[in-house]
């Protein structure tokens, strides 16, 4: 079916909005400089009440590149980890590597040693800046000898400059731990040295991020995102939504994550916005900046939503400001959604997009939003429906796998041929990205989903995938075999769940909770099993592969 000239989806585009975006031809960092030179006393972060401007901003930005060269020895291309919570200190850390002409691999900070053995191994990355309530996870890697010559570790009290009446979680109120190690920095000593970096190396094609991504095999994988792709998703949101330098942004979802970290710090830097930052959820806390910065932007997953609604004292808050709200991850459920209206006003706009596309490729117009809708392709994005077997376009109405060939789209999986060649296909001779995801598109031209082909759970907004959570499983002595699949969550939407097979002899010596306290021990949290059930045996099919989609069907059918 040839792809149609005039697609139905531009009827319903932004007004005013052109369908082409024209991306500047910088690296990412140069961001910084463009707005602390536009707006040097105007704040860009705001973090308990400490606030920090787009000058102060740029000047730690640039000491961290200059320690990152002159001590680390970090050169061009080199790839650095980031590993902590959101605070300013991740957002000075990120551009201060690319300022340093460094590639940042962003890491879940619920990720534990044997999870982040992989992200180092895979990697070669020798340096890392790490918060010091999670050095403990990454010292035991390095004290393996897995590379990690240098680290730099931060307090996040830091950065609370100022006295706050807001709740602080307790990682964020501690004070600065003295810790000594083989070339380890604390943060404090790395901004005293004022070091300066040399000239911007990179441009567009370089590379600028990598955030990690499982799949149907155990390891995550590297998305390789060069700076002219991350700049697509920082440039296209705010174009999107119409947002200004005056917007002021809610900062909650993790910024590791790409979502976050395209809409809540990516794009804000960008036209010079401000962001109210939060390390961790508290829908409280979350209320009260909103009352007093006047959040005017907040990009918020459905639990949180759910969480942020259900207060009992919501009322007591002025968040007359809120003109915009925005999410993604899992659809939003049709009552949350008229509560949010009922009491905000305003509709929830939910977006679509993956690691490998570094945030949305589709969103919902603004001023025309449909309910548990991925939206509609924006700037620059072919995006097409394709039978997954026959590879051919499927007519409208009918269920297929995105496909899309688009200015976000990654480069490939790092140091994995043979998944990137798997990962892409060749579509009028243009090289579109397989989602996995099956989809609808309506008369509109709106898309909507429908199921996936990737063997994946979604927790929270967070994806959850099932062989990864095997591969770490077999770690434990009493386990012989696991399945993992997802079971029905009143509040997570989808949980996991595994099904084990013990070792001969551990019946009666190893317990469902004590499996999950393990996993809870071996594993980020949202990983983590919440559901162990033990059997005598996992159907296989004639070649001996656990016959997975059996037991997801069967436990779907409770």
């Amino acid at each position: 079916m040839p792809h149609p000239a005039t697609p139905s989806h531009l009827a319903h585009w932004p007004p005013g909005l052109p369908h082409h975006l024209t991306l500047p031809q910088t690296s990412l960092a140069y961001n910084v400089e463009v707005s602390a030179q536009r707006f040097p006393n105007k704040p860009f972060i705001v973090y308990y009440d400490t606030v920090i401007s787009f000058a102060e901003f740029r000047d730690e930005v640039e000491r961290v590149a200059g320690y990152l060269q002159q001590v680390c020895g970090v050169k061009t291309g080199d790839r650095v980890l980031l590993f902590m919570q959101n605070s300013p200190q991740w957002v000075i850390s990120y551009y201060g590597i690319l300022r340093a002409n460094a590639v940042v691999v962003p890491v879940n900070p619920m990720n534990r040693s044997e999870e982040l053995r992989h992200y180092v191994r895979d990697t070669g990355a020798q340096v890392a800046v790490v918060a010091q309530d999670l050095y403990p996870e990454l010292a035991a890697v390095r004290h393996e000898g897995q590379g990690l010559s240098q680290l730099i570790v931060a307090a996040y009290s830091d950065y609370l400059k100022h006295p706050t009446d807001l709740p602080l979680p307790p990682f964020v109120a501690a004070p600065r731990d003295t810790i000594n190690a083989p070339g380890l920095t604390h943060w404090c000593e790395l901004i005293a040295r004022d070091l300066r970096p040399g000239p911007v190396l990179v441009g567009p094609d370089d590379l600028c991020v990598m955030p990690y991504t499982s799949g149907t095999t155990g390891q995550p994988k590297g998305c390789m995102h060069t700076h002219r792709s991350t700049m697509s998703t920082a440039v296209g949101g705010v174009q999107w939504f119409s947002r200004n330098q005056d917007t002021v942004y809610l900062a909650a979802l993790p910024f590791f994550h790409v979502t976050g970290m395209a809409g809540s710090m990516n794009g804000p830097l960008f036209i010079g916005a401000t962001i109210v930052v939060l390390s961790r959820w508290d829908r409280d806390v979350a209320a009260l900046c909103m009352q007093r910065y006047r959040v005017s932007a907040w990009s918020a997953i459905s639990t949180m939503l759910v969480d942020f609604l259900a207060n009992p004292r919501l009322a007591d808050y002025d968040l007359s400001s809120l003109t915009g709200i925005r999410g993604g991850g899992a659809a939003m459920p049709a009552a949350l959604a008229q509560k949010l209206k009922d009491i905000t006003g305003l509709d929830y706009v939910e977006g679509y997009g993956l690691s490998e596309t570094i945030a949305a490729t589709h969103l919902n117009p603004p001023h025309r939003p449909k309910p548990q809708c991925l939206g509609i392709p924006m700037y620059d994005v072919d995006s097409r429906i394709i039978d997954p077997i026959t590879l051919q376009e499927v007519p409208q109405g009918q269920t297929g796998e995105i496909v899309m060939h688009a200015p976000q789209v990654m480069q490939g999986y790092w140091n994995n041929l043979p998944a990137t060649e798997e990962a892409f296909l060749q579509i009028d001779g243009k090289r579109f990205l397989r989602t996995g995801d099956l989809a609808t598109i309506d008369d509109d031209g709106y898309y909507f989903m429908v199921d996936r082909l990737k063997r994946m759970i979604n927790a929270s907004g967070y994806k959850v995938w099932p062989a990864e959570v095997e591969a770490l499983m077999y770690l434990h002595p009493a386990i012989l075999e696991a399945c993992v699949i997802a079971a029905h969550d009143d509040k997570r939407g989808e949980t996991v769940k595994a099904l084990v097979v013990l070792r001969e002899g551990q019946q009666g010596q190893v317990s469902e909770q004590d499996i999950i306290r393990w996993t809870h021990e071996h594993m980020a949290a949202y990983k983590s099993p919440r559901l162990i059930e033990f059997v005598s045996a996992l159907p296989k099919s004639g070649s001996g592969k656990i016959l997975w989609r059996e037991l997801q069907e069967k436990e779907f059918a409770r």
